[in-house]
Parts: C-alpha cells; sequence; structure tokens
C-alpha cells in the first residue's frame, strides 16, 4: 500500500500533464525534490522516473507551448558554460570513475535550470514552481519538525523518512533550504493566487514557517542556526517598525533558549571552541588543503578530487577557569574528507574559472533581484507582487551563499531551481516592462487619421 500511494499520486500528477502539460514541469521538481523513488520499497525504484518527467516536460513544451516569448537570458548561458566546463573536468578528472558518479546528477541539474525558465511565461506559472518547490521542501520539513517536537532531534540521529541522508534529506542541507525558503513562503500566504490568502493559508503558512525554524534544532546542523541570523537580519529591509522588531526578536530568542535541548546549546558552542571541535578543526584542515591543491591545479581536480587529500589536524582544548587555565594540545590525522564548503568544493573540482562561474551565477542574480525590487516597489497595485517575490528570492539567495560557506551544495539541484525561477521570473518582468512602454506607440499606429 505504500508503494501504491506513491505510485498513484505520481500517476495522477502527471495524468493531468496531459491536460496541462506544464504540469510535467511540476511533477519533475516533485520527483527531484521529494525523490519518490527513494521512499519507496520497490515499485518506483524499478522505474526511471526522473528521466521520464524530465522527458515529458521537454516534449510538452515543444508541442504544446508558446515559445514565441521564449528568450535566453545572459545567466542561462552563464550555466551553459559551467556545464560545459563541469564536463571538461569530469573528463580530465583525478579520479574518473567517481566523478562520473557525480556528473550523473549535476548535468540533470544544470539541464533543467537551463531549460526551467523558458516555461515560466505567466504569473501563474511563476507562482506555481514557488508552490510546488515549498510544498515539495514542507513534506521532508513538516516530518523533521513533528520529530524534533517530539524527540528533540540530534545531530546525524533525526530521521527525515530515509536512511541515505543524501540530497535534501542530508542535515545541514535540508536546514539551510529550510531558512531558504522561509521568504517564499510568507510571499505565498500574503501574494498566492492558486491559494488566495484567508486563515487558512495563514495557519498552515505560520506552522510551516515554526517547522522550518526547528529544522536546525533537530539536525543540530550549526550551519542552519547561522541562516537563522542572516535571514533575521535581511527581515530588516522590510519591517516597518524596526526597533520592535529587534526587541521582539531578542525576547523571542531568550525565552526559547530555556526550551532548546541541552546536546543542541552543547553543540551550538562548538562555534566558539572550534580549535577543540575536531569536526570544525577537520573542515578548516581541508579549506587549507584544498587552497594549496587550486593553486597547484588552478583548472581544478573534477569532481570528487577530496578523495585525496591527506589532513594533518591540530587540536586545542582548554579547560579550568580564567584564573587557572590549562591547554592541552593534539593531533589528529584524516583523508578523503568532503569540502564542506560550496565556495571550496567548486574551487578544488573545477578550478577558478569553475568557481568565477558559479560566484557570477548566483551574484549576477541577487544583483537583478534587487533592480527588479527597486524598479517595483511603488508599482501599482496589479503588479504589487512583483517587488515582495524579487526580496524572497533574493533573500533565499542571500541565505544559501551564506550556508554553502559550511556545506558542499555548490550543484543541490533545488538551489538550481531557484536560480531558474529567478531568471524566469526576470524574463517575464522584463518582457511585460518592455510591452507596456511599446503599447502607447502601437496604439498611435493603430489609431484611424483623422477626416
Amino acid at each position: 500500500m505504500h508503494d501504491l500511494a506513491f505510485l498513484g499520486f505520481l500517476a495522477a500528477f502527471v495524468g493531468f500533464g496531459f491536460k496541462r502539460p506544464f504540469l510535467f514541469v511540476l511533477a519533475y521538481c516533485y520527483v527531484d525534490i521529494v525523490a519518490p523513488q527513494r521512499l519507496c520499497y520497490f515499485l518506483l525504484n524499478a522505474i526511471p522516473v526522473s528521466l521520464i518527467c524530465f522527458g515529458l516536460a521537454v516534449l510538452g513544451w515543444l508541442v504544446a507551448d508558446d515559445k514565441r516569448d521564449a528568450r535566453l537570458a545572459p545567466r542561462q548561458l552563464l550555466m551553459a558554460l559551467l556545464l560545459v566546463w563541469a564536463g571538461y573536468t569530469t573528463w580530465n578528472a583525478d579520479f574518473p570513475v567517481e566523478a562520473l558518479e557525480k556528473w550523473g546528477w549535476v548535468w540533470k541539474a544544470l539541464v533543467f535550470a537551463i531549460f526551467l525558465p523558458l516555461t515560466l511565461r505567466t504569473r501563474l506559472r511563476i507562482e506555481a514552481l514557488c508552490l510546488c518547490m515549498v510544498l515539495c521542501a514542507s513534506s521532508i520539513i513538516v516530518v523533521g519538525g513533528i520529530k524534533t517536537l517530539v524527540s528533540g532531534g540530534g545531530y546525524g540521529a533525526l530521521n527525515l523518512m530515509v536512511d541515505n541522508n543524501s540530497g535534501l534529506y542530508e542535515g545541514s542541507i535540508i536546514s539551510t533550504v529550510a531558512i531558504c525558503i522561509i521568504p517564499l513562503i510568507l510571499w505565498l500566504a500574503k501574494h498566492g493566487t492558486i491559494f488566495r490568502p484567508d486563515w487558512r493559508v495563514n495557519l498552515y503558512a505560520a506552522g510551516l514557517v515554526f517547522a522550518c525554524l526547528l529544522i536546525p534544532i533537530g539536525t543540530q546542523a550549526r550551519t542552519g542556526l547561522i541562516c537563522i541570523g542572516i535571514l533575521a537580519v535581511l527581515t530588516l529591509r522590510s519591517v516597518k517598525h524596526r526597533l520592535l522588531y529587534i526587541a521582539m526578536a531578542g525576547a523571542i530568542g531568550l525565552a526559547a533558549i530555556p526550551l532548546l535541548p541541552s546536546s543542541f546549546t552543547q553543540r551550538m558552542d562548538t562555534i566558539k571552541t572550534y580549535k577543540s571541535d575536531q569536526s570544525a578543526s577537520t573542515r578548516l584542515a581541508v579549506w587549507a588543503w584544498t587552497w594549496d591543491y587550486a593553486k597547484r591545479n588552478p583548472m581544478g581536480g573534477g569532481f570528487m578530487a577530496f578523495l585525496q587529500n591527506k589532513l594533518t589536524i591540530d587540536l586545542t582544548e582548554t579547560s579550568g577557569d580564567a584564573q587557572s587555565q590549562q591547554v592541552e594540545s593534539s593531533v589528529a590525522y584524516d583523508q578523503a574528507r568532503a569540502y564542506h564548503s560550496a565556495y571550496f568544493e567548486m574551487l578544488g573540482e573545477q578550478g577558478f574559472p569553475g568557481l568565477a562561474m558559479w560566484l557570477m551565477l548566483n551574484i549576477g542574480g541577487i544583483v537583478r533581484m534587487e533592480v527588479l525590487r527597486r524598479r517595483h516597489l511603488k508599482a501599482p497595485d496589479d503588479q504589487a507582487w512583483i517587488a515582495p517575490l524579487a526580496t524572497a528570492l533574493q533573500h533565499g539567495n542571500i541565505i544559501y551563499m551564506v550556508g554553502a560557506l559550511f556545506v558542499g551544495i555548490a550543484f543541490q539541484p533545488f538551489v538550481f531551481m531557484l536560480v531558474g525561477c529567478q531568471i524566469g521570473f526576470d524574463t517575464y518582468v522584463t518582457r511585460r516592462r518592455d510591452e507596456a512602454a511599446w503599447r502607447p506607440l502601437r496604439e498611435r499606429i493603430g489609431r484611424p487619421a483623422a477626416a
């Protein structure tokens, strides 16, 4: 019955796509985010559902979609260039077999992100994509939030429905994504047209935001705590009473501390005492190794190049009070440790050219969303949704960029969907603006001459 439920839902999703082909795009997003084939015991595991949904999405667009408005944005071309570069580094990888395994899902994430903006021709489609991404992520986040409330969670102990903690089911990744989507949740609750704002929408949105904030507690991912801090700072831009907001945020934070699990507060304390924490010290050692490796190999070593690292980790532990402190030094050794940072992931695997393209892709999105936000801050009522969505997509990108400092998520498919949504939203708004600028001239040309 478990497998039949997932199969039935996906079959219905795809079935509706034959009536409205854009639903094939959303079906692929569902499969890529939730990965129902990993939640099933047998049925979906035996079917290449991701490939089928992607093929239907492209075929539906080619056959049934209006392509008069289709245009390639500079960032789509940049992603295409990054795709070619990643293919080149994979071909010349230090570990060819292991690199091909990662390449197997990276190229799909990039190709879909390049294709996605071509389908986002209307506000309804843009909103539908945002809603689908939020609801798909919420299927993981709500489960994690409930388990956190019941058990308190724990580092590496919060079971998010699967044993294999890859993709969004990994603690640090879902913590970053959960905080990233909070601005989108709030935008959908206020400006959504598919589920129009009412008490039910607001109640679910509030519950989902609460669950998102619980995820860093349940996973005990230090990255999530940092992302919450960044979100709190970014929210200052849009609140009217900033001093009241700061006071309330501080009061809520202080009131929440006694309710947090002791294991969570102890783990967060390691942010200050990173020299005595082997996990944090190992990250610093990996980053130092990656920098030295990139200086010797500026074009990168291809995917999984970290497998060759050998690390010497210096640990310093301080005990005692301020008057009589005792410092103990020790040395640990490790090897083949992952980068634990998207920036160093790009540097080690794709070299300086790949890192530059990745930074341009993300910083370009932040800048473009700022342009749209400022341009439509005082827009008429029918365009009042534009500036808030630009702000939500920008804040999500900024939070991701901060979280990516400590998590190797340079090619996370969910984030590339967010980038594709930015591009589609940007091209849609720009096209509508251009059409509005030309409309008076067309009206004058089409007006009959006076007698």
